[in-house]
This record gives C-alpha cells, structure tokens and sequence, in this order.
C-alpha cells in the first residue's frame, strides 16, 4: 500500500508526507524517493461522462470495500509555481528527526478545532472540489458582520434541529417539527486565539424573535415579522424561519453579532463519532431513558452512531430530568469529542481523518459567507490554534419563568446574564489565561493606582469619537452636574471615529486622569499617556474621545474581569461524569 494511503509503507508516516509550504501558507505533499507513488487517491470514481483517468497506485485495505458512489475526479498534487520537477525515483534517504511531528499533524488537520462540525472539513481538503459537493449553504440575509476576520475575535453561531432528516431518524424529535433550534451554541474565539467560550442558549428561553429579511428558495426577498414573549427555538423554522433568523435573535439577545453560522441535524452526531472510531464518556449513575433510547451502566463507555445520539438527547435521565440538564451533558459530550478529535489516535490515522472530512461536510449547512471547503479551512485553521484547557463551556444564566405556576420555560436572570454577556463581547476569558492577566494587571497598576486630583480640580475637554450623537453633551452635564467636574466643556466631534474610549493626559495630570477614570469607570487600557491641550480658558486641559463603545454618561467601560458568582462553567479537557 503506498505510503499516503490508509496504511504505512517503508516505515513511513502518511502525515509526514504533508509539508507547509511558508510561500503559500498550505501543505503540499512531498514523496520521499523510496519507490514510484501515486497521485492524491480519489475518494470516489468518476462519472463516465467526465471521462477522468483512474489515480494510480491505490490500494484499498484488506477486507474494506468503497461503494462506486458518483463524484469528481481529483487532480494530483500540483508542483508550486517555479519549482523543480521531483527527482526520479530513486533509493530512500534517511528520514529527517521528527522534531514537531504532533504540531505538524494538527496543523496538517487544519479543522480539527472548529467545533465538531468544522473538525473534517479542514482534514482533508487535498480532494477540495469533492468536498465542495458536500457543503450546504444558504444565505445570511445580511445578519452576519460579513464572515470572520483572521485579524479579530470569531463569533460562530452553531444550530442544531431537531428536524427528522436522514436515514433512521424517523424516530427522534418532534414528527411535524420544521426543524427548530434545538441546540444552539455561540461559540467565541479571542482575538488572540489563547482562549474560547461556548455559550449554550436554552432552546426554552423566553425572548423576543426580531422582524427577519430572508431569501426564499426562488430568490425572492421576505420579511418574515417578529413575534415577543416566545421560546428561543422558534427563532428557526417557525414561520418559514431561516438560520439568518435565529441570528437576528442571538444579536439581539446577547449583544454579540455572529460572524457565521453552521447547522446540523442528528446525522451529525451519528456519523461524526463513528468517523472517529467512538467518543469516551462518563456517567456518575446508571441512566435507562426509554424516549432517548439510551441506556448506560455507571462507569465509563465509549458510544458512537445511534447510541451517541440517544445520549446527547437524553434529559429524563440526568440531572433535574429538564433542558438545562441536557445542555450539561452536551457540554461533556463535545468535550470529550474534541479531546478525541485532538488524540495521536485521530490525528495520525489517514483513514479516520478521510472519514472525518467526508461526515464533516456532509452533516454542515453553512451561511453563504462559508460556503466553500477553503473557507472552512481557513477557519479550522485559526481554531486549530486554540488548546482545549481555555475553552470554557457555560450556559446563559436563566431563572425559572415566573408568569409560569407549571414551570416549563425560563427567563434571563437579569443579575448575571448581562455580565456574562460583556464578557463575550468584550473578549474576555472565562479561564485563567495566566499571559492575559498579566498583561491587564500591570496595566491597572501602572495607570490606575495612585492619588486622584479632586473632581473640582478635573480639566477635561470632551469629544465624540463614534458615540451616539449627543453624547458629549450629556456626558458634559453629567460630569458638572452630578459628578462636580465644573472644568469640562464640550469640544465637538473628533477628527476620526474610533472603536474604543480614550483618555489622554500628560504626566503632571496623571492624579487628574485617574480621578476621572474612577468617575467614568474606565479601564487601564482606556488611560493614554500623551499630552495636554489647551481648553478655552487657556489652561492646560485633558482630552476624552467617546468612542463606539460608550453607552451613556455614567455607565462603566470597564469590562468584567471574571465570571459572575453561580454561573456554572467547565473545560473541554477535563472530563466530567453525567448524573
């Protein structure tokens, strides 16, 4: 069998085959000069009208068969512009020492960190057009920030249904479901890519689902309207809803604004964990649900196909018997399905991660922003970065609806949901990022701490950088006002928007500028030493440029440094036991 196969010839790795290329940031593969070897196997034979030319040198494993199911043909590897022709075959040299093996791998991978759906796509995309074949995309309607950026935080909106589409689903879920959010998670990268969280949105949330544009299956354009007061799940298939709607929903509920979506239905699960040969979990109790089907000893299991599906789905057997106790087991499920994605046993198997790719792309229906394999690779690579310790599993913090005396719907509890909600969207960890820490530490200290000017002896002089119209007005009064900082005044609109509020001051009016940060709630990050101007009364003066994060005269800027007491969080490497 040849040595990219799904096997090892000569000793030699099929990842080791796969090189970056640091010209054009892919991998290429590179054949050692052991014997003749074949282009890049096709997974699927041609049609006949495509006339393609059979790939060569491929041999299937003994006793494993591949259904003769109509696809593209793929083209070999293409030689890098410029490059030389690869020498004959010849004798096979030593082999380099495998210093980054593992690292090579994971990033050969590419989406073996972009969740569980994006964890194929990324694999294997070397037969790039088959795969395209694969992908299902549908239109944004305009709810996405356009697609993520490689140079910001990510926002990816995950949907599962419970529509009953696929083989041997008939009996899952609701018979006449239209396919509703029935699982949904936002999961938020940082800028930085040292950490992540994965926010579980309850599917029995009461909130409102916002007026929604969408595309209908002709190309025309409808509005579908809003309705208030009602669960979160409807905000996808109710009333013709697309995944744009529930999107819509997100923004408005959280404040965050998705960059992508991605939905799967119970095919995703059945065939994601059997590409991978099972997923380990643990369960703290004997679990026996007949509306699931699942049923479990205490101990530890490995589960795939239909059985990993009765488990993701069980409620009546964990927990509470609720919702909320099935999102924990979600939770601890992905986790340890991301721990398996992350494994030697996954990540050097040819076989597992074609399999991957295949059940990947198949289980995805994308927004018309990642509609293509490149795509998904891009983002499998940026995720690929993150390491499972940082990625922090919560859910909205909710209450028990109190309109309700037969509780069956929950409500957002107001003293906690919006902290948790500023965490996101101002990129801040859920875990203790020790490199992070420091870095926000030793800015407090260095331009927080110290003794503040009276607020009388204050000089500031306010523009709007970005804020809504109006704001340094209302900020100037406040200030005066409220807070006794009568050396304020009104400069206008600054010279260009900016994204975040600013405080610049000189040296000698540090004591000044700390005062004001104390009144306004400003974050270190906020303070920039520089210089003083000159206020209408000829005097030395500060300047304070709102920018678009500023809400309104009086409410801090200063985000959350860590989560707020009682909302429940765990990691994706540590392994939990369902009870």
């Amino acid at each position: 069998m040849d040595a990219q196969g799904r096997g090892r010839a000569d000793d030699i790795d099929p990842a080791d085959q796969w090189v970056l290329n640091p010209n054009t940031g892919e991998y290429e593969l590179r054949l050692g000069p052991s014997a003749p070897q074949s282009g890049v196997p096709a997974p699927r034979r041609p049609r006949p009208s495509e006339a393609a030319p059979p790939a060569r040198g491929r041999t299937d494993a003994p006793g494993r068969s591949r259904p003769e199911t109509p696809g593209r043909a793929v083209p070999p590897p293409r030689r890098r512009r410029g490059a030389p022709e690869e020498p004959l075959p010849g004798r096979r040299g030593r082999r380099p020492a495998k210093t980054s093996k593992r690292k090579k791998v994971l990033l050969w991978t590419g989406g073996t960190m972009a969740f569980v759906l994006v964890a194929g796509a990324g694999a294997a995309y070397f037969y790039i057009e088959h795969l395209n074949d694969n992908i299902a995309s549908v239109s944004d309607d305009g709810a996405s920030t356009g697609g993520f950026q490689k140079d910001k935080a990510i926002n990816i909106l995950l949907i599962g249904t419970d529509k009953r589409t696929g083989k041997g689903n008939s009996s899952y879920g609701d018979a006449g479901s239209v396919g509703h959010a029935d699982t949904t998670i936002l999961l938020h990268v940082s800028k930085d890519r040292s950490n992540a969280t994965a926010l579980s949105i309850p599917r029995d949330l009461i909130t409102d689902v916002p007026d929604c544009p969408t595309t209908q299956e002709d190309g025309t354009q409808k509005v579908i309207p809003g309705t208030q007061q009602v669960r979160f799940n409807t905000s996808l298939g109710q009333d013709g809803r697309t995944p744009s709607c529930t999107m819509r929903t997100v923004t408005e509920l959280t404040g965050v604004k998705p960059d992508n979506f991605m939905v799967a239905d119970f095919n995703a699960v059945k065939t994601l964990t059997s590409a991978v040969g099972g997923v380990e979990v643990c369960v703290g109790k004997d679990l026996d649900d007949p509306d699931s089907h699942l049923k479990l000893s205490k101990g530890t299991h490995t589960i795939e196909g239909e059985q990993a599906l009765a488990f993701v789905r069980t409620r009546h057997a964990v927990g509470f018997g609720g919702d909320l106790s099935r999102i924990g087991l979600q939770q601890q499920f992905l986790s340890a399905l991301m721990r398996k994605l992350k494994s030697n046993d996954t990540l050097t198997s040819p076989s597992k991660m074609l399999d991957l790719a295949e059940a990947g792309t198949k289980a995805l229906t994308v927004d018309s922003q990642l509609d293509s394999i490149g795509k998904l690779k891009d983002l499998g690579l940026e995720l690929g970065k993150l390491n499972t310790k940082n990625l922090t599993f919560t859910t909205i913090p909710v209450i028990d609806n109190p309109a309700e005396k037969v509780k069956s719907t929950v409500v957002l509890n107001e003293s906690t949901a919006p902290q948790v909600f500023d965490m996101i969207k101002n990129d801040v960890s859920f875990t203790a990022v020790k490199e992070q820490k420091k870095k926000e530490a030793a800015a407090v200290a260095a331009r927080l701490k110290g003794t503040k000017a009276p607020a009388s002896e204050v000089r500031v002089r306010i523009l709007n950088g970005g804020a809504v119209a109006g704001s340094a007005q209302e900020t100037l009064s406040w200030l005066q006002n409220e807070e006794g900082v009568t050396k304020s005044e009104n400069a206008g609109n600054a010279p260009a928007p900016l994204a975040k509020t600013t405080l610049e001051y000189a040296p000698d009016q540090a004591d000044q500028a700390r005062r004001l940060a104390d009144l306004m709630g400003l974050p270190g990050s906020a303070m920039k030493p520089g210089e003083s101007v000159t206020n209408d009364q000829g005097l030395p003066a500060m300047t304070l440029t709102l920018g678009k994060d500023f809400e309104g005269a009086g409410v801090s800027l200063t985000a959350p440094s860590k989560a707020p007491e009682g909302v429940q969080k765990s990691t994706a490497d540590k392994v939990e036991c369902a009870k």
